[in-house]
């Protein structure tokens, strides 16, 4: 992108691929067009919906009622303050697996768009990870309300929580930058990725502890990036402790790592975006 003397911006599509802080100063420039992005996501979403946004808070309280009813009732599962537990593991997740998916759907509808003016192409991605964003922040009142209704302490440490949400949308948004560019390319990695996300699902201790898993099975469980953010972010809220600084340490190299790969692909594949939508 070049300036001409009007400080008018010019397309440029043979510029050389901007640095990762470049693309966020860029990205803040069109910043009301961000604006604009989430704000239409937000209500489109809900448009002809009665209850609107009170979705994004009954959704996952509904889901936590049906898995603790089949947990607890139907396979004697107990376990102290599951509800707290569940709902916990269950938001982050839903951040994760629906900000990624958006992202990639939101760059796939935009092409006709892309392919006449010049657009941040991020700018897609990244408006769906802010949208997830809010609906994580409105998702965790029904959490605070469970909270209170199954008498589960309020630590200090809930103070803590922005750190994993800020690492889990770190490293969301290289994941959904990943993903993304894959999916330009290939089509069928839409449904692949969602195939892929319903394993992660079971391969992650969202609905079940990692207390009932066989010793031999713990080792494996490591290996899954989602159990680093799921602690990270579980522990304050049902602990009620500050998660240790080996566990904080690994999530951020995991959410460093995915962002800067996620941005390194994305951008280097980015001007033949307009070839392939």
């Amino acid at each position: 992108m070049s300036m001409r003397a009007s400080n008018e911006l010019v397309y440029d599509s043979a510029r050389p691929r901007l640095a990762i802080w470049e693309d966020a100063l860029e990205l803040f420039r069109y910043r009301d067009l961000l604006w604009g992005l989430v704000q239409r996501d937000l209500t489109v979403r809900y448009k002809r919906s009665i209850l609107g946004f009170l979705w994004t808070m009954l959704n996952p309280l509904l889901t936590m009622i049906v898995l603790t009813i089949v947990f607890s009732t139907l396979f004697r599962f107990e376990f102290q303050h599951f509800a707290v537990y569940l709902l916990s593991g269950l938001l982050l997740w839903n951040f994760f697996a629906q900000s990624t998916t958006q992202a990639i759907h939101n760059l796939l509808w935009a092409g006709s768009l892309v392919n006449k003016i010049y657009i941040p192409k991020p700018i897609f991605v990244v408006s769906a990870l802010i949208v997830g964003l809010v609906n994580l922040m409105l998702a965790l009142i029904p959490l605070a309300l469970i909270m209170l209704i199954s008498q589960h302490p309020f630590s200090p440490a809930l103070f803590f929580l922005p750190i994993p949400i800020a690492l889990v949308f770190m490293f969301a948004l290289g994941v959904g930058l990943f993903v993304t560019t894959l999916a330009i390319f290939f089509v069928d990695v839409v449904d692949i990725y969602q195939v892929g996300l319903m394993i992660l699902f079971y391969l992650s201790p969202i609905i079940y502890p990692l207390s009932i898993l066989p010793e031999r099975y713990l080792f494996f469980i490591r290996f899954n990036p989602m159990y680093y953010f799921l602690e990270l972010f579980r522990q304050p809220i049902y602990d009620g402790t500050l998660p240790a600084a080996g566990l904080v340490g690994r999530a951020a190299l995991l959410a460093l790592s995915a962002l800067l790969a996620g941005w390194w692909f994305f951008t280097k594949k980015a001007d033949e975006f307009a070839y392939r939508v």
